[in-house]
C-alpha cells in the first residue's frame, strides 16, 4: 500500500469518526432537551442510530460526552450571546439587550441550561473547565468595558474588574436559583426587569464611589471612544 493511499484512508477513517461523533452530540442534546440531564447512554446511542459500544470507542466516558455536550450547549448559547455584549448602544440598552437575551435562552431551553451546570446524574460535576472559562470569558469581556469608561474618566480601573466578575457570578446565580424554583415566583420578563435594574444600580453606586458620573442614556461606544490609549 502506497503512502498516499494510507493517508487517504486514515482521512476517511478521522472524517468518519468526526461525523459519528458529531452524529451522537446532536442526537444527545435532542434527548436531554426532551428528557432531561436524566437520559441513559442507550438511548442517546439510539437517537444517534448507533451501537452503544460505538459511543464508548468515540468517547472516554460518560463524562467526557457530558462535557463535549456542555462544549456544544454553550457554543450555542454564546452563538445569540456574545454578539449582545459588544459596546454598541447605550448602557441602558446594552443591559437589557445582554439580559434580555440571557434570560430568554434560559427560559427557552431549561433542561439544556441545566445540564451546562449539572451533567447527568452519574457523572455530577460543578467545576467544569469549559463552563468556568465560558464565564471568565464574559466577565472579562465586560471588565473591558469598565475599564474603558474608567480611563475615559481618568479613573482608577481597579474596580473593573470585582465589579465585572461579580455582576456575572450575581445574574448567574439569581438565574439558577429561579430556574430551580420552576421559574417562580417572576416570570422571565419580570425577572429581567430586575436583572436589569439591579445591574444599573451597582453599576452607578461602584462608579460614583470611584468619581465617575455615568448617564445610562450615553453610548457605550463614546465611552469607548473616549477612553486614553494604554
Amino acid at each position: 500500500m502506497t503512502a498516499e493511499r494510507a493517508d487517504g484512508r486514515a482521512s476517511r477513517w478521522d472524517r468518519h469518526r468526526a461525523d459519528r461523533r458529531e452524529r451522537i452530540l446532536a442526537a444527545a442534546l435532542d434527548a436531554v432537551q426532551a428528557e432531561g440531564a436524566s437520559v441513559g447512554v442507550q438511548e442517546i446511542a439510539d437517537r444517534a442510530q448507533v451501537p452503544r459500544s460505538v459511543l464508548y470507542r468515540l468517547f472516554k466516558d460518560r463524562q467526557d460526552l457530558d462535557e463535549q455536550l456542555r462544549v456544544r450547549i454553550l457554543d450555542d448559547l454564546m452563538a445569540v450571546l456574545a454578539p449582545t455584549l459588544n459596546p454598541e448602544g447605550t448602557v441602558a440598552e446594552a443591559i437589557a439587550r445582554s439580559v434580555d437575551t440571557y434570560v430568554g435562552w434560559i427560559a427557552a431551553n431549561p433542561r439544556l441550561h441545566y445540564f451546562i451546570g449539572a451533567g447527568s446524574p452519574g457523572t455530577r460535576r460543578h467545576n467544569s473547565p469549559i463552563v468556568s472559562g465560558t464565564k471568565i470569558a464574559i466577565a472579562g469581556t465586560v471588565k473591558e468595558v469598565f475599564e474603558n469608561a474608567l480611563r475615559a474618566q481618568s479613573a482608577p480601573v481597579t474596580i473593573a474588574e470585582p465589579m465585572a466578575f461579580g455582576l456575572v457570578g450575581f445574574v448567574d446565580s439569581s438565574v439558577n436559583r429561579w430556574l430551580s424554583q420552576s421559574m417562580q415566583p417572576l416570570d422571565a420578563a419580570e425577572l429581567s426587569s430586575y436583572l436589569q435594574e439591579a445591574i444599573w444600580a451597582i453599576i452607578d453606586s461602584s462608579l460614583r464611589k470611584a468619581g465617575v458620573m455615568l448617564n445610562p442614556l450615553t453610548p457605550i461606544a463614546d465611552l469607548v471612544a473616549a477612553a486614553p490609549a494604554e
